[in-house]
């Protein structure tokens, strides 16, 4: 059967793609893109079968408006991703106060914000499927992008939250977090905070660390891959798109562990006398 789907920032990138495979093989698409000209091509091409949605994630009330008029024009919401954002590059002692703002109010509350508005639907419909993009960066972090770490450390608690909030609802929840691919993240969609001369050598650093130099995947690849999580009848509550993110989080995750079975002895001297 047909699915109905909600994606933001559906002008470029992952968005995109996957906006095209699902028009691709008969589904439906809500898309929205802050200028929705940019979605031009699809309506003349699967006319009907798409809703080009101008909105902008960090408005609230515009977020609630669009769900819902995607929900009536199609008749259903099946699968919903958030996909807006943005990636903002800086050290934490150089971002200024609007800029640490900005990057949540994009990637965690304009996420938030979609989920919500989805909520009711989905749960009166018995069914559908939230996805969350995340990153590599939702479960690891690097200098030179902290703030962008707090937006998806941020996305990552309260979307495992929701997982267990709504199962009994027939609500799924995934979040998927890829790894580098050769989208324009780093490039003209990526915002930047002033250089503090002081950090000149661990911003040197962080342009050729590896995973910055590593060759990038291919967005059009992860298109079978999604649709491959939508169709799931158990779906994941987290799955790596590309090959490097399951290194990465193997070597963070067995350092950490080291690292609290080490300092345990402390964390339950912390604890005291459970008896006095």
């Amino acid at each position: 059967m047909s699915k109905v789907w909600f994606i933001t920032g559906a002008s470029k990138g992952f968005g995109r793609e996957w906006a095209e495979a699902a028009l691709e093989r008969g589904d439906r698409v809500a898309a929205t893109a802050r200028d929705v000209s940019a979605l031009d091509a699809l309506v003349e091409k699967y006319g009907d079968a798409i809703l080009p949605l101008q909105l902008d994630v960090d408005d609230r009330a515009a977020d609630f408006a669009a769900v819902q008029q995607a929900a009536e024009h199609f008749g259903a919401l099946d699968v919903v991703i958030n996909n807006a954002g943005y990636g903002h590059f800086g050290m934490i002692e150089e971002l200024t106060e609007q800029e640490a703002r900005a990057q949540l109010e994009t990637n965690v509350f304009g996420a938030l914000w979609v989920t919500q508005a989805a909520l009711p639907i989905l749960r009166e419909q018995g069914s559908g499927h939230i996805i969350q993009i995340s990153s590599i960066g939702g479960i690891s972090a690097f200098p030179g992008i902290g703030a962008y770490h707090a937006s998806k450390w941020a996305l990552e608690g309260f979307s495992q939250a929701l997982a267990q909030e709504v199962a009994g609802f027939g609500i799924h929840v995934t979040l998927v977090e890829p790894g580098g691919y050769s989208t324009d993240w780093a490039g003209p969609s990526a915002k930047r905070s002033d250089e503090n001369d002081a950090y000149s050598a661990a911003h040197e650093a962080s342009r050729n660390r590896p995973t910055a130099t590593a060759r990038r995947g291919d967005p059009t690849a992860t298109r079978g891959a999604m649709l491959t999580v939508v169709d799931a009848e158990n779906p994941p509550l987290r799955i790596f798109f590309g090959t490097s993110p399951l290194e990465t989080a193997t070597k963070d995750y067995e350092a950490r562990l080291a690292l609290w079975n080490e300092w345990q002895p402390v964390s339950i001297a912390a604890f005291g006398d459970p008896e006095s």
